[in-house]
């Protein structure tokens, strides 16, 4: 029984993680860069699978994504989106136990807040120019804020949550 529901997860974790990498391969063109629609591949899939599985969607899936598309910032993006993704499900499934869904609400703001202090910290690193940084701010916000609407709306009102625990359980 255990080994077909990890089986299930390692799935669900990739198809996850390849959305990811196909939502980081584009982007629209905005002031200072691109604005990606990744993160809510990334919050949708923290807030479903458990921390690990979580990292390895967005950490992972985002170092891959870079290094295919665009390799500068793999390192940031593994770092930042794979601490976003582990504190949003910590926030789902740990600390918020018998309220999923309030768990969730406050993991994606908090991971948001994670995301875009890494990204701007990182580009500000990586490009040695904090006025790069502050150009793509408005963005890494939007972005951020749209994952994590995304990522909730996905999960709950449209029932994506349920149907993930329907899967998980139906051995």
């Amino acid at each position: 029984m255990q080994i077909k529901n990890t089986t299930r997860k390692i799935t669900i974790a990739a198809v996850f993680m390849a959305l990811n990498i196909a939502l980081s391969s584009f982007g629209i063109p905005v002031p200072g860069g691109h604005f990606y629609l990744c993160d809510a591949a990334i919050c949708t899939a923290a807030i479903l699978l458990d921390p690990f599985y979580a990292f390895v969607v967005g950490g992972v899936g985002s170092f891959l994504g870079d290094f295919f598309f665009y390799p500068a910032p793999m390192f940031v993006s593994l770092v930042t989106h794979g601490l976003q993704a582990v504190i949003i499900s910590l926030f789902a499934h740990r600390v918020f136990k018998k309220n999923h869904q309030a768990g969730a609400i406050v993991g994606v703001v908090v991971g948001a807040v994670v995301m875009v202090i890494g990204y701007t910290l990182g580009r500000a690193y990586v490009y040695s120019t904090p006025e790069y940084a502050v150009v793509k701010l408005p963005y890494e916000i939007l972005q951020a804020g749209v994952g994590a609407v995304a990522g909730v709306v996905l999960c709950f009102p449209c029932r994506l949550s349920k149907i993930y625990q329907k899967t998980m359980n139906n051995i």
